[in-house]
């Protein structure tokens, strides 16, 4: 049985030939049934295995269909009843319609004898990464991986993959993606800003390149702000890296967004991998804002993430900002898993071959594996710095090298600053250090004779022939040699952002000491906390993030105590920056929040809400970021950023007065709603409990403001 929207026609059309082949060999008997409309219908969103599971039953007869539908039932009403009658209804209506749903499909005599007509897909990219995706990454997206020699790993020993091969899978698992209608956008990059897989993005286009576009893209002139009147706007969608989330369509402000299915518009997909691959970035457009910020390529794309995760949003967004000088320790957990799968990493480069350098680190010491990612370069880069002083104070130094190395001094721990500086260091380093036969050619000349006497010119011919003889490079002059070895660990140069992530299960949890132990060094590395608020990676147990009657694993009562604030242990250092933040209530202050950790000189913690699949929000996670407004307005979840850097009103509270619904929003996820129905007179004890810690502590805050206004 095939679960599809095809009649029979468009299944003859989109069957493999293998499998017509061997259903036809076989005598197999051939069903379809389109469960994905089914779902929809009766009120079950995207879940489809409870109507399969009923027409599996009808077909296979293992038992009277009437006694199965009846087990079915039973079954569904002791799983869901904890989340609502509601949920409970919509199984059983999946259930009587999955009972006759299925198409009975006469399979042709000519499906023995089919023929592959498909092309061998080709590949374009940076070789080794394109060798990869060939010997690992498509044998293992067939399911074929257990085919594999162990020979097919040996460039990979070492447990280093090429970053970007998410790109290739194309894996096309969306039933619908957005579709953008160009007239009602009023480009705000929202709908960029918040996709959880970077397949729908804003592109400027000079004319030339919106000339040479694809026919099917939708090209308009930008409409108001920087390049207006100078570029073309776009808003391109990946139909086939799409996960059909349609979280963006919850944010479009003119609803210039809708869902439509996935064969409608796949002739997006030549528009979208013409912008990303012809059109250039236009760094005149982009800035720290919400809409600037989504004109940069995000060096996080087509994760394995759940459709609507919040954790890749932040993810994709801090690479958008620092991705090209990014060191990533990653904590085991849910954004390890979407973060670093083996051969098919989501992280990926710019066109300068730069991007993210990521690592995952256990759950106990991952915090402190980041810190040594840091302290390791800092070490490479003080030595560096040295090694600058002493080329500045050599004779042999030409002037405009002295000029590159101290601009590169001057700006080590300015992050955007060093990046442009590092680039002319570089360049002047490389176009005035000499090569060992240009050393050779000018010991034989007038002019070293000139300078430095028969016998001192014919001293330095004889030292840089022995150096040629032995291999080396460069001419032996301290100059040459300082600025070789320099160039020799040039990849340190740039100051680096070294990022530590993880879950709330790592931080607050089993990594806290390492984390406490970390932002006590004073050492200039960020952490980024998702808060799910439950270990969401390992099946939903309760965290110390956890709120008061929350129902999770270990805790399935309702959780007795509150939250633990881990905001405030961390400001009691009182020299490490902390925030919370949350995207879908205040995208510009994540942002905010973000670029001023990154450019505080000392630790920074930032810990951002992300509701989960494990939350079991009411519509699904295409609520994802409404979610997170509804959490800040009723002040279940607070925003505010401490910065020690400032001399004055060191913490700003970025939320509002809370508004009414504090109990609306609780019983909007059956993580707190099923207690109700389990254990009600506990359920209305624990909530009031929660609703008056969360009113407790924002009063709290705002005693915090006070306390640092001077």
């Amino acid at each position: 049985m095939i679960n599809c929207q095809w009649d029979k026609k468009e299944l003859e059309h989109h069957l493999d030939a293998a499998s017509k082949r061997y259903i036809a060999k076989n005598n197999i008997q051939l069903y379809t049934i389109n469960a994905i409309d089914l779902a929809i219908k009766v009120g079950m969103g995207k879940r489809t295995n409870t109507i399969l599971q009923s027409a599996f039953f009808t077909l296979a007869k293992v038992m009277p269909e009437a006694d199965a539908i009846k087990y079915m039932k039973d079954a569904a009403t002791a799983s869901y009843l904890k989340k609502g009658q509601d949920v409970v209804d919509c199984n059983h209506r999946a259930i009587d319609a999955g009972a006759t749903a299925f198409v009975k499909i006469d399979v042709p005599a000519s499906w023995a004898n089919a023929e592959d007509k498909a092309k061998e897909p080709k590949y374009e990219g940076k070789p080794e990464l394109v060798k990869m995706v060939k010997d690992i990454l498509v044998p293992v997206d067939k399911m074929d991986g257990d085919s594999l020699p162990v020979s097919a790993f040996k460039d990979y020993v070492d447990g280093q993959f090429e970053l970007g091969a998410a790109a290739y899978e194309k894996r096309g698992v969306a039933v619908t993606v957005p579709e953008w209608d160009e007239t009602k956008c009023i480009q705000c990059n929202n709908c960029a800003y918040v996709c959880p897989h970077a397949t729908i993005r804003p592109f400027a286009l000079t004319e030339t390149e919106a000339k040479k576009a694809p026919k099917a893209a939708k090209i308009v002139d930008v409409k108001a702000g920087k390049g207006k009147g100078v570029y073309k706007y776009t808003m391109a969608v990946s139909p086939l890296d799409c996960m059909g989330c349609g979280v963006c369509v919850g944010v479009c402000p003119t609803k210039a967004i809708t869902m439509k299915p996935q064969e409608e518009q796949l002739d997006q997909q030549k528009v979208f991998d013409y912008c990303v691959s012809k059109v250039a970035e236009k760094p005149d457009m982009q800035d720290l804002t919400v809409k600037g910020s989504q004109f940069k390529k995000p060096l996080l794309e087509f994760s394995g993430s759940c459709a609507g995760c919040a954790e890749t949003s932040y993810a994709r967004l801090i690479t958008q900002l620092f991705g090209d000088r990014m060191y990533i320790s990653n904590a085991t957990g849910c954004s390890s898993i979407w973060g670093g799968p083996g051969a098919t990493s989501p992280y990926c480069t710019n066109k300068d071959g730069h991007g993210p350098a990521w690592a995952n680190s256990l759950f106990e010491d991952n915090a402190e594996h980041g810190l040594g990612m840091y302290v390791a370069q800092k070490v490479i880069r003080e030595s560096l710095a040295e090694k600058t002083r002493k080329l500045i104070e050599q004779p042999q130094t030409r002037p405009a090298l002295k000029d590159a190395a101290q601009k590169w001094l001057d700006t080590m721990d300015d992050g955007e600053a060093n990046k442009e500086a590092t680039k002319a260091y570089v360049a002047a380093l490389e176009s005035n250090i000499s090569t060992i036969d240009e050393a050779i050619a000018f010991a034989k000349s007038a002019k070293a004779k000139e300078l430095f006497g028969e016998d001192g010119a014919k001293k330095m011919l004889d030292s840089d022939m022995k150096r040629k003889a032995a291999g080396e490079k460069y001419c032996g002059c301290s100059a040459c040699v300082l600025a070789a070895e320099i160039l020799k660990d040039k990849e340190y140069l740039s100051k680096k952002s070294i990022w530590i992530f993880g879950g709330d299960g790592w931080a607050y949890d089993i990594g806290f000491g390492g984390v406490d132990h970390v932002l006590a060094q004073n050492e200039d590395v960020n952490i980024f906390v998702f808060d799910t608020e439950v270990y969401s990676n390992t099946g939903g147990q309760a965290s110390k993030a956890s709120n008061i009657g929350q129902v999770a694993q270990f805790a399935a009562a309702g959780k007795e105590v509150k939250k633990k604030s881990l905001a405030e242990i961390a400001m009691s250092y009182g020299y490490v920056y902390v925030a919370q933040v949350a995207m879908g209530a205040n995208p510009a202050q994540t942002i905010k929040a973000i670029s001023e950790a990154e450019a505080y000189h000392g630790p920074s913690l930032i810990i951002g809400y992300a509701p989960c699949e494990m939350h079991s929000i009411k519509g699904g996670m295409i609520h994802c970021q409404e979610e997170m407004k509804k959490a800040v307005e009723c002040g279940y979840w607070n925003m505010f950023r401490f910065n020690p850097a400032n001399e004055t009103g060191k913490f700003t509270l970025d939320s509002k007065a809370p508004k009414d619904g504090y109990q609306e929003f609780l019983m909007n996820e059956a993580r707190y709603s099923r207690l109700t129905r389990e254990f009600p007179e506990r359920a209305g004890e624990l909530f009031a409990r929660n609703e008056a810690a969360a009113k407790e502590r924002y009063e709290h805050l705002l005693k915090l403001v006070e306390m640092y206004k001077d």
